[in-house]
């Protein structure tokens, strides 16, 4: 049981309000002992000097004792329980004074003790408020009976009534302070623990390596720990804003819009370009310095129960997979290494004898089975040894010539060499007008890259015209980069995680090894390749558009100021 007066155990909040009750009892008292002046400045006939005492001077006393006991309870706040029976021993005495002085309980002052009585209630112990009572019980009772036995009176009855209603009164009274002392005491350790929480929280999200935004259903971000400030761009300690804002989220925008429309999708892969958005550098830190980087993000989305649906909170998790897709491949290109050196003599010699041997034993053979077993041989022999030829190729860390590439000539020239080669339709690749822009690349290495691409395109394309395209982009900040798209079905987020890892493939005719080594060529000309989810052009921002994914090749920024492309 909670008991009403204020223990050591209690906190520092609940001691401090028995304080406030009490001065709040003080102040009740005082201007209980004014009204009764007043009272007595309208009454020519009832109480004043009746009796052996004198009316007057027991309200003007009461009025001092009660503004005493305010400046006591004021400026010595100890011995809490001391001043309170002290106080209340001074109203019993006051108020049976006047009981008696106005000739008891035909009076009507036996309303008085519900004041004094109320108040041990709610500040003591339940057992110190029913003694309280006890003894008004007891001084009532013994008045009325010697009444009554005088002759003066017939009113045991009434005062029996008063003293049941008394402790009714105390009991109600005690029980409903009891618990809510013991609601604010559990209000404060709440209080105490949601704070130590809060610190911990915010001191694990200040310090984890994943990034962790807290967004709501129209896509303002309401929080944000440093590690999601330094992935996406951003810096100061007020980050309220949309998404949709900044056009360089407009993926991450455009991720948590779709996993809204379906929840099943909680996981995403974005990349975004932080510190190349003009409309950040204000908030952003050291953004000339970083404009350049790229941030490949893994995004996890979960919907915070908060219990309102008017306040939906929903939190993003960002994990940075630049570094761990580096390791993966580091790993890999590690043990690749290591088998590169046996791969010359121990693979390819043999591989030259089967192809040899299924080559004569094709001349000798007319059988159509015959011939298909040894189709099958030779096929997997050329798969063999391009994946050697590959290896061999990437192993070769030749220096690249950077002399200025025109892209325009360059383009048109592959253009026509592939659809020669694949048969293809004139119009089936679109190339935009490249202009007179010119990049740093090495011709071969270049070739190479977009060849891989096409091959790519040219699996998953419908073939109609311009279903493949090759586009220039440049921005303002003179960064340009070259657009291989199709319009066959993008690749999906789980396989972009592995994109570009050594090996990996979808494909049961591929090595694994064509985009690892296009991206190793681009990193040896300074460039950068990667599968972005960007918008399509024209596309408006608003919740409507979506986003359609394609190979970028981002060129190394020229030495001199290059003409802009015109693009188509």
């Amino acid at each position: 049981m909670v008991t009403t007066h204020p223990p050591r155990t209690l906190s520092a909040e609940s001691r401090d309000t028995f304080w406030r009750s009490l001065q709040t009892m003080n102040g009740a008292r005082v201007v209980i002992a004014a009204v009764l002046l007043v009272y007595l400045s309208f009454d020519s006939h009832g109480l004043r000097g009746s009796g052996p005492f004198l009316y007057a001077e027991i309200c003007v006393a009461y009025l001092a004792l009660a503004v005493g006991f305010v400046l006591t309870a004021a400026y010595v706040r100890r011995n809490f329980m001391l001043q309170l029976m002290t106080q209340l021993a001074c109203d019993l005495a006051v108020i049976s004074l006047l009981y008696l002085a106005g000739g008891g309980v035909r009076s009507g002052l036996a309303i008085l003790y519900l004041f004094p009585l109320a108040g041990c209630a709610i500040l003591a112990p339940l057992v110190a408020a029913l003694f309280c009572t006890a003894t008004v019980t007891l001084f009532m009772l013994a008045e009325s009976a010697y009444r009554v036995f005088v002759g003066d009176g017939e009113l045991v009855l009434q005062s029996g009534l008063y003293c049941a209603a008394f402790f009714g009164a105390v009991l109600v009274v005690n029980r409903l302070a009891a618990r809510r002392i013991g609601q604010e005491e559990l209000a404060v350790q709440r209080g105490i623990e949601i704070s130590v929480q809060q610190a911990v929280n915010r001191l694990v999200m200040a310090n984890v390596g994943d990034g962790i935004v807290v967004i709501g259903a129209d896509g303002q971000v309401h929080a944000g720990n440093p590690a999601a400030q330094q992935m996406l761009g951003l810096a100061g300690p007020d980050l309220r804003f949309k998404l949709s804002a900044a056009p360089a989220l407009q993926p991450l925008a455009q991720a948590y819009a779709d996993w809204r429309a379906d929840p099943a999708q909680h996981t995403s892969f974005v990349t975004i370009k932080p510190y190349t958005d003009a409309a950040l550098e204000g908030v952003t830190a050291a953004w000339s310095a970083r404009r350049d980087l790229a941030a490949h993000l893994k995004v996890r989305f979960a919907a915070a129960d908060t219990g309102d649906r008017a306040i939906e909170r929903s939190v993003l998790f960002l994990q940075d997979v630049t570094g761990i897709e580096n390791q993966a491949q580091q790993l890999k290109l590690a043990s690749m290494g290591r088998l590169t050196a046996s791969i010359a003599h121990e693979v390819r010699n043999p591989l030259s004898a089967i192809g040899h041997a299924t080559a004569l034993l094709g001349e000798d053979l007319d059988s159509a089975v015959h011939l298909r077993l040894l189709k099958i041989v030779g096929d997997n022999v050329a798969r063999v040894n391009r994946m050697v030829e590959d290896i061999l190729q990437l192993s070769r860390k030749v220096q690249p010539h950077n002399e200025p590439l025109a892209l325009a000539g360059f383009l048109a020239e592959l253009k026509a060499e592939f659809e020669d080669t694949h048969g293809l339709q004139r119009d089936v690749i679109g190339i935009a007008d490249a202009g007179p822009a010119t990049v740093r690349f090495d011709p071969l290495h270049l070739r190479e890259v977009i060849l891989n691409l096409l091959n790519n395109a040219v699996r998953y394309a419908s073939g109609a015209p311009s279903s493949i395209r090759l586009v220039l982009v440049s921005d303002k900040l003179r960064h340009m980069e070259l657009h291989v798209q199709d319009d066959g079905p993008g690749i999906s987020p789980e396989v972009r995680a592995h994109l570009f890892e050594p090996f990996y493939t979808t494909s049961s005719k591929g090595t694994g090894l064509g985009l690892y080594l296009a991206r190793e060529l681009c990193l040896n000309n300074d460039a950068m390749l990667d599968y972005e989810y960007r918008f399509d052009a024209g596309a408006h921002l608003d919740g409507s558009r979506s986003s359609s994914g394609r190979f970028v090749i981002t060129f190394a920024r020229p030495t001199a100021a290059p003409a802009s492309p015109v693009l188509a």
